[in-house]
């Protein structure tokens, strides 16, 4: 039914590259592309490597770097009049600014790139600009937005045979149900998604897809197995040099330690991770590593006073953000952890 998972944001001369490239070979080859056609003075071409300089940049936590290639992708691109290369260069824009934590920008581009990629007659950067957006909204805690949007993201790669896009939307209804507390849903929808991911040979999807299925089974009490499916998970992030997959894998690794009364070694992969997101300028990540560390520092007999004054600079924190699902996660920490907030009423994030 499904097909050998493809990387479409490699385009042009660099189309051959696999979804499971290296992203410093990647790199590499992009930046090597772009010059030459900026040397030639072929637009569309410097457009299209500029957007795999982008996207590489991206995964490997350098958001500076990968800012600055999204915009010259798209000036190229509209040199050469091509819609549909401005949309992927705009996608690679908006998915940077949810990276990057600012979830309205980012809705805003992801919105822009499928009209443009619409009104280039682009059905895949349409589909990834969409599957982008349906992202960022259920990351805001808008779940009937996001699952509709899933919903109709995943109907289509299902009609088109795309292995990465069902991946992707299955990965994304997965987490919903979890998050509401369905967790045989999202267990199933998670070992589909990590099953498709393997035969489509997309390492990517599957890492991803295995981090969602040892969350699960860290929730039901299968420590063992959750942590030696994240180890799989891990060393794909590794091998690939995905800097942000890493870090949140590292972060569910705390989740399932902690859950588990292992309060030391979930602060130590706390810790780990809030310094790699900080690398990397992702603050959603950062955040819910700060969250992870208070929550073990204390149960490991940290001042209650100064537990409180750490979940109520997250919870503005979170709030800044938009993030509405992390709020109620501190909420829960309050209540899990006994905490009244330092303004003096305990309650709701």
């Amino acid at each position: 039914m499904y097909g050998k998972a493809f990387a479409p944001e490699y385009r042009g001369a660099l189309e051959e590259l696999s979804v499971n490239s290296s992203l410093e070979d990647v790199l590499r080859r992009a930046v090597e592309e772009r010059e030459q056609a900026e040397l030639a003075g072929r637009a569309l071409e410097s457009a299209q490597a500029g957007l795999a300089v982008a996207e590489a940049s991206r995964r490997l936590g350098r958001v500076e770097e990968a800012e600055q290639a999204w915009r010259d992708s798209y000036r190229a691109a509209e040199r050469a009049a091509d819609a549909g290369a401005m949309a992927w260069a705009v996608w690679s824009g908006g998915t940077l600014a949810r990276q990057r934590g600012d979830l309205e920008l980012a809705t805003r581009r992801l919105t822009e790139a499928a009209e443009l990629a619409e009104r280039g007659g682009d059905i895949v950067a349409r589909g990834y600009s969409l599957a982008g957006l349906a992202e960022t909204v259920r990351i805001r805690g808008d779940y009937a937005a996001a699952a509709g949007l899933h919903e109709q993201l995943l109907a289509e790669a299902r009609r088109r045979g795309e292995a990465r896009h069902t991946v992707w939307a299955l990965e994304g209804i997965a987490q919903i149900h979890r998050n509401t507390g369905e967790y045989d849903t999202a267990l199933a929808l998670f070992e589909e998604a990590a099953e498709i991911a393997a035969r489509a040979e997309d390492a990517r999807g599957e890492a991803w897809a295995l981090r969602g299925i040892a969350d699960v089974l860290s929730l039901r009490g299968e420590t063992e197995r959750a942590l030696e499916l994240l180890s799989r998970a891990a060393a794909t992030c590794e091998r690939m040099r995905l800097a942000s997959a890493l870090a949140y894998n590292r972060k569910m690794r705390g989740n399932v330690l902690f859950r588990a009364g292992r309060y030391e070694e979930a602060r130590e992969c706390y810790g780990a991770a809030l310094e790699e997101f900080r690398t990397m300028g992702e603050p959603r990540g950062e955040a819910l590593a700060r969250l992870g560390l208070v929550k073990s520092r204390a149960r490991l007999g940290r001042e209650p006073s100064a537990t409180a004054a750490d979940l109520d600079e997250l919870d503005r924190t979170l709030g800044g953000i938009g993030l509405l699902h992390a709020r109620e996660m501190v909420a829960r920490a309050r209540a899990e952890l006994g905490i009244v907030p330092a303004g003096g009423a305990r309650g709701a994030a």
